[in-house]
C-alpha cells in the first residue's frame, strides 16, 4: 500500500542525508516535497497541515544533536512524526479482571468486519485466549452463515440467533460466561452508508454488553471516507483503535496515516491478506520505518520465530555450518519460509534492500520449480548431489518439468553454497576457546575471526565509521565469493 509513499520519502530524504549544513531554505524545500507526497497519498488536508508544521518546528528550532548531522535529525523528525501519525504507540491489549474481555466490532458493510472478527479470533487464540465469536450481523443473511464457516476453520465457537440483535449479543455474553470463554468478539450489522438506525442498534449493543474495546474495522482502500466513517462512529461510540482491512492492497494508504490524528485513537491491527493468518498487530513505528526505506527486522524476526521451531532451526544451521545441510533441508527450509509470506513482502522488511529489489515482482511460483527439481531426485541425490550425472539431469528434467541448464544452474548454486558454509562454520574451530561438554565451540576470538574472513575475500566487518568495510552496494556479492554461492531464485523461471 505505501510503496508510492515510500518511493517518494527515500527521493526526498536523500537529498538531506549526510548534508553538514542545511539552511532554512533547504528544509522549506524539504518540506514542500513532504507536503506533496502525503497530499498525493490521499492524507486529510489539516493533517498534512499540522503535520508539516511540527516537522518544520523541530527541525529548525531544534538544537543540534552531536551524534547526528543535520540531514540525519531531518530524517530522525520525520520518522517520529510518520510515527506519530500511524498511532505513536502499539495498543497494548489489556483483559477484564472478571472475564470475558468483550470485544465489540463496528464498520460499514463491505469493510471486512466478519472475516476481521474471525482473524482477531484467531488472534487471541494464539495469545493463549478462549475465544466466542457472536453473530449479531442479523440484518444481512449471509453474514452469520460466513461467521460460523471463518469459526469453523480457526476452531473458535461461534454462537447466534435470530431475532433482536441486542438480544442475540446479550445473550452471547452470558453463554461465554457459562462455558469458560475468556473474550467474546461480537460481530454487528453494517450498512453501506451511516444512518440513524445503524448507530441507533451499534449503540443499544455497546449498551447492552459493555465492551473493554470496541474496534472499528476500515477498509483501507476508502482513502478519505474512512475518516469520515471514523469521525461518525467515534461520537456515537467512542472508538477504542481501528482495525484496517486490506492493507495489502493497492490504495495510496491516506486512510491509515489520517485517522488518528482525526479521532485520536490508534490503529490497532492490520490485514494484510485475504488468509485467516494475514492479520497482525500494527506497530506504528515499524510501518513508519518501512515507509522510509528502513525496512522491518523487528516483524520479520517475530514472522520467522512464529514459523520456525527452534531447535530444528538449530538442527538445521548445525548441519549448514557442518557440510551436512542436503537438498532434503534445503526443501524444508523453503517450506518454512513460504509461510511467512511472500518473497515481495520478506524482502520489504530488510533494511538496505536496494529500492530495484523491493519493487521487483518476485513470482513465488518461482519457489515452486526449485521445489519441483528437488522432488523429482531420488534420496540419495538429495544427499549426494555430486552423483548426479548426465542421464540423471536428463531424468530429473523430464520429471521436473524443467531443463538439464536449470538443474546444473541449481546443483552448483547449492554445491557451492554448502562449500561456503562449511568454511564458514569452520570459523568458529578458530576461536581459540576449548569446546564444551556439549563439544560446542567456546568464543569467537575476533582477530582469528577476521583473518579467516579475509582468507574467503571478506574485510573487517568493522570499517570506518561502523560502515562495513570490504562489503560492496547493494546488488553485488563480497569479494572473493562466487555468485553462484548465493541462490537465486529468479533463475529457475
Amino acid at each position: 500500500m505505501f510503496d508510492n509513499l515510500s518511493s517518494r520519502f527515500e527521493s526526498i530524504l536523500k537529498k538531506v542525508r549526510g548534508k553538514g549544513r542545511l539552511t532554512e531554505a533547504d528544509v522549506d524545500e524539504v518540506l514542500s516535497e513532504i507536503r506533496a507526497a502525503l497530499l498525493d497519498a490521499d492524507v486529510n488536508v489539516g493533517v498534512v497541515r499540522t503535520v508539516v508544521a511540527r516537522i518544520r518546528e523541530a527541525a529548525i528550532g531544534a538544537e543540534l544533536s552531536q551524534a547526528l548531522d543535520p540531514g540525519q535529525q531531518v530524517v530522525k523528525i520525520v520518522s517520529q512524526e510518520l510515527t506519530a501519525m500511524l498511532g505513536g504507540e502499539t495498543l497494548k491489549i489489556s483483559y477484564a479482571s472478571k472475564p470475558p474481555t468483550v470485544v465489540l466490532m463496528a464498520g460499514l458493510q463491505g469493510s471486512g468486519k466478519t472475516t476481521s472478527a474471525a482473524k482477531l479470533a484467531r488472534w487471541f487464540k494464539s495469545q493463549g485466549r478462549h475465544p466466542l465469536l457472536v453473530g449479531a450481523d442479523l440484518q444481512r443473511p449471509a453474514a452469520v452463515e460466513q461467521l460460523r464457516t471463518l469459526g469453523k476453520q480457526i476452531d473458535v465457537p461461534v454462537f447466534s440467533e435470530p431475532g433482536d440483535p441486542v438480544t442475540t449479543a446479550t445473550r452471547g455474553l452470558a453463554e461465554a460466561r457459562r462455558i469458560g470463554k475468556d473474550v467474546l468478539i461480537v460481530d454487528t450489522a453494517g450498512r453501506l452508508s451511516i444512518d440513524a438506525d445503524l448507530m441507533d442498534e451499534i449503540r443499544r449493543i455497546s449498551d447492552a454488553v459493555t465492551p473493554n474495546y470496541t474496534f472499528l474495522v476500515i477498509d483501507a482502500m476508502t482513502g478519505q471516507d474512512a475518516v469520515n466513517t471514523a469521525e461518525a462512529f467515534h461520537n456515537t461510540l467512542a472508538i477504542d483503535g481501528v482495525i484496517l482491512s486490506k492493507l495489502d492492497g493497492d490504495a495510496r494508504g491516506g486512510a491509515a496515516l489520517s485517522v488518528k490524528e482525526v479521532i485520536g485513537r490508534p490503529i490497532a491491527f492490520a490485514a494484510t491478506g485475504e488468509k485467516l493468518d494475514a492479520f497482525e498487530q500494527f506497530h506504528p513505528d515499524r510501518m513508519a520505518g518501512r515507509i522510509l526505506g528502513m525496512g522491518d527486522m523487528l516483524t520479520l524476526i517475530e514472522q520467522a520465530e512464529s514459523v520456525f521451531e527452534k531447535e530444528e532451526a538449530e538442527k538445521a544451521a548445525a548441519k549448514l555450518f557442518e557440510g551436512d545441510f542436503t537438498l532434503d533441508d534445503f526443501l524444508d527450509q523453503l517450506q518454512q519460509v513460504k509461510k511467512m509470506g511472500s518473497m515481495s513482502s520478506i524482502m520489504g522488511m530488510i533494511p538496505g534492500m536496494p529500492k530495484a529489489a523491493k519493487g521487483a515482482e518476485i513470482d513465488d511460483d518461482m519457489l515452486k520449480v526449485t521445489e519441483a527439481i528437488i522432488r523429482s531426485m531420488t534420496k540419495e541425490e538429495r544427499r549426494q548431489p555430486e552423483i548426479i550425472n548426465g542421464s540423471r539431469r536428463t531424468r530429473i528434467a523430464k520429471g521436473s518439468g524443467t531443463t538439464v541448464p536449470d538443474i546444473n544452474k541449481l546443483v552448483k548454486q547449492f554445491t557451492e553454497m554448502q562449500k561456503m558454509m562449511k568454511r564458514m562454520g569452520g570459523m568458529a574451530a578458530l576461536s581459540g576457546g576449548k569446546a564444551n561438554k556439549k563439544g560446542k565451540p567456546g568464543k569467537v576470538n575476533p582477530i582469528k575471526m577476521a583473518k579467516a574472513m579475509r582468507e574467503m575475500g571478506l574485510s573487517d566487518l568493522a570499517g570506518p565509521g561502523g560502515g562495513m568495510k570490504g562489503f560492496p552496494p547493494p546488488g553485488k556479492n563480497p569479494s572473493g565469493i562466487p555468485s553462484e554461492g548465493f541462490p537465486d531464485f529468479r533463475d529457475f523461471r
